[in-house]
């Protein structure tokens, strides 16, 4: 990583890598207005009502951009070697992991690649989960427990499997004034989600 760009003078990462082990780290839950408080001071965008679980990992907070009403559950990492965009109304569940990073496997050297992460708003990353670099999670997608998504996850979907692979669409219809949600799925055969702009991504570390 001698070459790579880290977004932050040194004494900056040194004492985010101390007040993340204090505050962020651990398995005692601090007030979510004071961490959301500390990410901005550190150069993230944190809308309002953001809920931190305990152990959460966050590598560079100034590449991270996080909406209103965003639950980030336990035990969850977000390597944010490159941006990463969390929208409003995203819920993130305990041991997802966002990866912005990978390697060049057909280099000798493994060079370091990144790539952003989007998380649409509305969207649901379901337990112990994995979205890696350079993935759009779509608005309303639901990503089930376990999943590998290695590509681009397309609107009110779900997916599941390693890799991902598209289960069912979601359609969602408000009704009455307060817009209660009726939900239901129209399951399709099992298909794999479309071809992404790195064709490789799937065999990237």
């Amino acid at each position: 990583m001698s070459d790579f760009d880290c977004g932050a003078p040194r004494w900056k990462r040194r004492l985010w890598v101390l007040v993340s082990s204090v505050f962020f780290q651990n398995p005692f839950p601090k007030a979510a207005r004071f961490r959301a408080a500390l990410l901005r001071a550190f150069g993230a965008r944190v809308g309002k009502g953001v809920l931190f679980g305990s152990n959460v990992y966050i590598s560079y907070p100034w590449r991270l951009t996080v909406g209103d009403h965003v639950w980030i559950g336990d035990d969850v990492g977000i390597q944010s070697l490159a941006q990463v965009t969390i929208e409003s109304n995203v819920c993130l569940a305990r041991r997802c992991y966002l990866s912005t990073g990978s390697h060049d496997f057909r280099r000798e050297d493994f060079k370091l690649k990144v790539a952003p992460i989007l998380i649409r708003q509305g969207s649901w990353i379901a337990i112990g989960s994995l979205v890696v670099a350079g993935v759009t999670i779509g608005e309303g997608a639901v990503v089930s427990a376990g999943s590998v998504v290695l590509r681009d996850v397309p609107a009110n979907c779900l997916v599941r499997g390693n890799p991902a692979q598209i289960v069912c669409e979601i359609f969602r219809d408000p009704e009455g004034a307060r817009a209660s949600i009726r939900v239901s799925c129209r399951h399709v055969p099992e298909k794999p989600l479309a071809p992404s702009a790195s064709p490789t991504r799937a065999l990237d570390g």
